[in-house]
């Protein structure tokens, strides 16, 4: 599985909506489940995101596909970085000449 970290920030339509966060990010969490995937780490954070969520799914596909049904709510809009666990930065780091 590939780690992928979200960075969210509601838009104007789902601040209005902000009582409905949680069962929007429950109805999130199934979604992403049922295509393979997991949020395994979700935060509300202070700052220049609203969100972040830590994700897992079996490809760029899959999440390409998630965070885009994300988007067709309205409520919220997503930067998607790809995680590299320390294990591979390692190797990464270790193969540079």
């Amino acid at each position: 599985m590939t780690t992928y970290i979200l960075l969210i920030n509601w838009t104007d339509q789902g601040i209005r909506n902000v009582r409905d966060s949680a069962k929007r990010l429950d109805a999130a969490k199934k979604l992403l489940t049922s295509v393979g995937g997991s949020i395994n780490q979700f935060y509300l954070t202070m700052g220049g995101h609203d969100m972040v969520a830590v994700c897992e799914a079996p490809d760029d596909a899959v999440m390409a596909h998630f965070t885009l049904s994300l988007a067709m709510g309205g409520n919220v809009r997503t930067e998607t970085l790809k995680a590299f666990p320390e294990a591979a930065y390692r190797d990464l780091i270790g193969s540079l000449g």
